[in-house]
């Protein structure tokens, strides 16, 4: 390759490169934002996000419930940062910048409590994050019973809400109204269950929560 052509296709390739480099900086520092007292979306605690995990089991609740939202945790305040309060192996307290990152794609949704001014007070958070910490290091249910002996993580959250507040975030279902036809649900269903699947247990799924009227979206990324 001549120089006529050699040097402008360098030019080219490092103003590419450094386009990529700002855009990747640019979303780091939105991320980042969450780790700062004074962040631009004014995060309390008490706020609900959500996500795509990345698993089999994503997958089939994703199908499930037709919702593209198969976990969600719940958001709380230590100092100059935010940490989410999530059921997985075992219930746990995640930083928020490591939640997110974990996700499908990076993508979220956090919602908040409408008229959360006069209900989330710093007292009632302070309340939920004490009764999120009688939950942690419990083991994940992966048969989504209806227990605090094992805890999966809508329960968590719909819990955490309903004994603080007793406001139920979202609408408990039988296992039976859900979409249970897709092979790989059937198969989630017969790993878990076998032949004995419980119809009549009592569910509360991410996909209700993120449909609850109570709460409406502050931030999506």
């Amino acid at each position: 390759m001549n120089k006529q052509i050699l040097i402008p296709t360098l030019l080219i390739l490092g103003i590419s490169l450094f386009a990529f480099k700002a855009n990747d900086s640019i979303l780091r520092k939105n991320i980042d934002a969450f780790t700062i007292s004074q962040d631009p979306y004014d995060l309390r605690g008490g706020e609900i996000i959500f996500q795509s995990s990345q698993s089999s089991l994503s997958q089939a609740i994703q199908l499930a419930t037709h919702s593209k939202y198969s976990h969600v945790g719940i958001i709380f305040k230590k100092g100059d940062s935010y940490f989410v309060y999530e059921a997985v192996q075992p219930v746990r307290v995640t930083p928020l910048k490591e939640w997110i990152e974990r996700g499908e794609g990076g993508h979220f949704v956090i919602k908040r409590l409408r008229k959360a001014n006069n209900i989330l007070t710093p007292s009632a958070i302070a309340k939920m994050e004490n009764q999120g910490k009688k939950y942690l290091g419990k083991n994940y249910d992966g048969y989504f019973e209806w227990s605090d002996e094992r805890i999966y993580c809508s329960e968590l959250v719909w819990k955490i809400y309903k004994d603080v507040l007793g406001l139920e975030i979202g609408e408990l279902q039988k296992l039976s109204e859900f979409d249970l036809s897709s092979p790989l649900v059937k198969s989630q269903m017969k790993k878990r269950y076998g032949n004995n699947i419980p119809l009549n247990e009592k569910v509360i799924s991410p996909a209700a929560m993120f449909n609850s009227d109570l709460l409406e979206t502050i931030l999506e990324g």
